[in-house]
């Protein structure tokens, strides 16, 4: 008689009304959203997006539960189908009753995985390393779901952690209430491999598929001797129950798999690129790609730098330097310039930053008169669509000074206008014109 024991509970099944909640199904679920959450933080911290884990997650989770119940029926096909089967052929779809095999869950939810990689263009080894320790978790909160059902238990024990198992429940020995609790040392094995994992993965770089390697590893380690404390019954070979060789198997290939990745560098798809049929983002097409953005940005800076001399002094009378006006020495430079020329030199006129020359007009038509040697023009220099007064349109504006003749005094006239109303345009004063421009500069000769 043992001193202490561990209850099994006496009802697996609550019912909410008419709904029936089942605690093998509630850790399942549980155990999937653990692992859905610890993959999704580990996702995020090596780079990934957002709610990766969760969308691959839709596809894993029923590929996972169809491949656990395959694996469960196939290698116990004799529950189901044997002519003494204790249970019914339609029970193997009952997969609430218990009865999957991780091994399959791990392969055809693995399956579901690839595809869902596949159709979001990332690496299925980076998630695999990701979500290795959250499965870990999720197995170990599964198994108490075992714990509700009355199964996965070993063989008889005294021990004060032996599981009461009711008589008549399949490996039961008559006239015998506690066993080892098998499902609870595979839990808190499962929990251990977890914690070791992350441990592992902080301390050592394993990526492409090294460290879900290394999970896979521990968990069949841990498999192989508590398979062997069951005593429910499960195919033989060699005196060694089925799983356990299936542990051995895959414990072999995970060791040979980190071997051969061993020096494998090559970079893995975290964020999934964007293709060719792909928008960067919801706002217009793939082939509207922020064109019109791109063109804004490289005008604005071809905009700057026509700027870029008038914010330096180096527009019209600068010395090169910000802030600094022409000093006497810059004006005798100028004036020797102009004597080379055999004409005046400009006057000296003051660099302001910012600011225009006078207050008639703006800083971008600042008195440029200077840079051409031919002496200060009268007015304000005009862009190609403005006009020199209101009097006349643009295309007529005072653009005397351009030729050299020095300042005008009057404004240009076209073809088709007069010099004044006394008189058509074909009579307009013309020697007015070049007298008045020649007056200037005769006087400084």
């Amino acid at each position: 008689m043992p001193l202490a024991s561990i209850p099994s509970p006496s009802e697996g099944v609550w019912y909410l009304g008419p709904i029936p909640l089942r605690a093998y199904a509630l850790c399942i679920v549980l155990g999937v959203i653990a692992a859905v959450w610890i993959g999704e933080r580990r996702w995020r911290a090596r780079g990934g997006e957002p709610g990766t884990i969760t969308d691959l997650a839709v596809w894993a989770v029923p590929f996972g539960l169809v491949g656990g119940r395959l694996y469960h029926v196939i290698t116990d096909w004799q529950l189901y189908f044997a002519p003494d089967a204790p249970n019914r052929p339609i029970d193997a779809l009952y997969i609430w009753n218990g009865g999957l095999g991780i091994w399959g869950a791990i392969a055809l939810g693995a399956v579901g995985v690839w595809i869902a990689c596949r159709r979001r263009g990332i690496s299925l080894s980076a998630v695999a390393d990701a979500v290795a320790p959250g499965i870990a978790v999720a197995q170990a909160i599964g198994r108490w779901g075992n714990y509700f059902n009355q199964e996965l238990f070993g063989g008889p024990t005294t021990l004060p952690w032996g599981l009461e198992i009711d008589p008549g429940r399949p490996g039961t020995i008559p006239g015998v209430s506690t066993y080892h609790p098998a499902f609870l040392y595979e839990s808190l094995w499962d929990l251990a491999l977890a914690a070791v994992l992350v441990l592992v993965a902080r301390r050592y770089v394993l990526h492409h598929g090294r460290l879900f390697a290394v999970y896979v590893a521990g968990y069949t380690l841990g498999r192989f001797w508590i398979e062997g404390l069951r005593v429910d019954p499960a195919h033989e070979i060699l005196g060694l129950r089925l799983n356990q060789w299936t542990s051995i198997v895959i414990f072999i290939g995970a060791l040979v798999y980190i071997y051969l990745t061993r020096d494998k560098t090559t970079p893995e798809i975290v964020v999934p690129q964007i293709g060719d049929d792909e928008a960067p983002d919801q706002a217009h097409g793939a082939d509207q790609a922020d064109a019109e953005e791109i063109e804004q940005v490289l005008l604005s800076k071809a905009a700057e730098a026509e700027r870029a001399p008038e914010d330096t002094g180096d527009g019209p009378g600068g010395t090169g330097k910000t802030g600094e006006t022409a000093g006497p020495g810059d004006a005798e430079d100028a004036g020797d310039k102009g004597d080379a020329d055999g004409k005046p030199g400009p006057a000296p006129i003051p660099v302001l930053d910012q600011d225009p020359a006078d207050p008639a007009h703006p800083a971008d038509q600042a008195d440029v008169g200077s840079e051409t040697g031919q002496g200060p023009v009268v007015g304000p220099v005009l862009g190609d669509g403005e006009s020199a007064d209101p009097a006349h349109p643009a295309d007529q504006a005072d653009v005397g000074s351009e030729t050299g003749q020095g300042p005008v005094v009057g404004p240009v006239l076209g073809d088709g206008e007069s010099a004044d109303p006394a008189h058509p345009a074909d009579q307009a004063d013309a020697g007015e014109v070049p007298a008045r421009a020649a007056g200037p500069e005769a006087s400084t000769r």
